[in-house]
């Protein structure tokens, strides 16, 4: 019926070919909070450097949190309330989270990823903040189709609704918004023995009785996807307030829904993102896009990577150029402003853009190459950009593997090999010593079209990257 995910460590791992899950014993283990940096450890040249995190503001509503965006209250949007509320967990320094998993009746979806994605944020930041989580979440592996009890969650009427619409009105109902809370047993289904015959759970009350066994009948959050607020999470609070008059949830998280659609995405990472309550428009294009977009942040960090392991850690100094420093702090801003406003991951992604470049041209550049303190500013933005990784659970264990593997996907949709793109770079080098631009500028543009772009450094090497395939840009 459904099964436990004992989860105590981040659910996604930046492996494209798997997912790796633990099963161990439940067990609240204990996290503190990693700042971007300790106090002591790096300071700028100039000494007048603003903070990193603002003051934490003490008001309870959202007209004054405004006054002061930067507070390190974390603000959750409770679809109980219908709005934002900062999050109070009900034991102090601990929380408490269960979320709807999959209900395996078909092929798992890009649905099914959000909800995991989504929730895994959210763990992943509790933990930052510097909570102990204890984090239970369900897989249902019976199809089972249900009828309706409306609560309040999803503010419709019961008057509203139209028995028989999704499923057959059963004649042994008192009322058509009845809903079971032991199946009888058909033949060909899974049962068991019980004191009213054999059978098996109803759809709902698996995770009331789950919650229930790990958590308690009050704890802080319940999750799922949006699809779920009507008719399961209203009939879970239905039959948890009807065993516990002492059932609580504090609060009501759902994830928007995925949608398929052709339409050209604005933001090229808004597919690996997630601004929690937001459909996700999918299509193809984003998807791309959005690979494009992590390729150039794992390169960059990779390059990164090979310089500081040039140079000594002791050797370094412990400080850093003011302008540095001000873009870190910049970052460190945006980062708690917006993960604290209900996880805004899109504005933390965008606001990569700045750090990566910098450290672009402290690697490329000749005036980055010059520039004082260079290496010490390499180190202090290659960590805070891997911090923030960590936390949004983009973080691969090997930036040389996750290159590799993302290459490797680009070579299969281009339908090539890599020695095949080697050598029409090298047809494409034989054709710019003899000035044939024309020939040199037609191999680029049929490497492009397929998604592989080439790229000229200023030593006269030429290296090769994935990209858009530009029919997909077109679109």
């Amino acid at each position: 019926m459904a099964t436990l995910l004992k989860c105590y460590k981040p659910l996604l791992s930046i492996q494209l070919s798997s997912i790796h899950y633990s099963t161990r014993t439940i067990q609240v283990a204990t996290h503190r909070p990693h700042p971007f940096f300790k106090s002591s450890s790096i300071r700028s040249l100039n000494s007048s450097s603003p903070p990193l995190i603002a003051k934490k503001t003490q008001g309870e509503s959202e007209e004054g949190a405004s006054k002061n965006p930067l507070s390190t209250n974390l603000w959750l949007y409770n679809t109980m309330s219908r709005k934002k509320e900062v999050f109070r967990p009900k034991v102090e320094g601990m929380v408490g989270m269960y979320v709807c998993g999959v209900t395996a009746y078909d092929l798992s979806h890009i649905g099914h990823a959000r909800v995991y994605v989504t929730f895994d944020v959210l763990y992943r930041y509790l933990k930052h903040l510097g909570y102990q989580v204890c984090y239970v979440r369900n897989f249902t592996d019976v199809d089972d189709k249900t009828s309706f009890q409306n609560m309040d969650l999803s503010g419709r009427k019961l008057e509203d609704n139209r028995a028989g619409e999704r499923v057959a009105v059963d004649s042994r109902k008192k009322n058509p918004a009845d809903f079971a809370l032991w199946k009888s047993a058909k033949e060909g289904e899974p049962f068991w023995e019980s004191p009213w015959g054999p059978g098996r759970p109803g759809w709902h009350i698996e995770c009331s009785a789950m919650s229930a066994a790990y958590l308690g009948y009050s704890f802080d959050i319940h999750g799922g996807g949006m699809d779920l607020v009507f008719p399961h999470h209203e009939n879970e609070i239905a039959q948890s307030c009807a065993a516990c008059r002492q059932s609580n949830i504090s609060y009501w998280i759902h994830n928007g829904l995925s949608l398929l659609t052709r339409r050209k995405c604005p933001n090229p990472l808004a597919t690996s993102s997630l601004l929690v309550r937001s459909p996700i428009n999918y299509s193809d294009a984003q998807l791309e896009s959005a690979s494009e977009r992590i390729f150039y942040i794992y390169q960059t960090l990779h390059d990164c990577e090979d310089v500081l392991r040039q140079h000594e850690v002791t050797a370094l100094k412990d400080s850093i150029p003011p302008n540095i420093m001000e873009e870190i702090n910049k970052f460190q801003n945006v980062f708690v402003e917006s993960m604290s406003d209900d996880l805004h991951t899109t504005v933390v992604l965008a606001a990569l853009s700045d750090p990566l470049k910098t450290i672009n041209d402290l690697l490329h550049t000749r005036k980055g190459k010059k520039q004082a303190l260079r290496v010490e500013s390499l180190t202090a933005l290659e960590k805070m950009i891997r911090n923030a990784l960590e936390v949004l659970g983009l973080m691969p264990t090997s930036y040389t593997n996750i290159l590799q593997e993302l290459g490797e996907k680009a070579l299969r949709r281009a339908k090539l090999t890599e020695d095949q793109v080697l050598r029409k770079i090298e047809e494409r080098t034989e054709a710019r010593s003899q000035k044939e631009y024309e020939k040199s500028d037609a191999i680029r543009k049929e490497l492009a079209a397929v998604g592989i772009a080439l790229m000229d450094s200023p030593d006269g090497t030429t290296t090769w990257r994935p990209a858009i395939p530009l029919v997909l840009q077109e679109q």
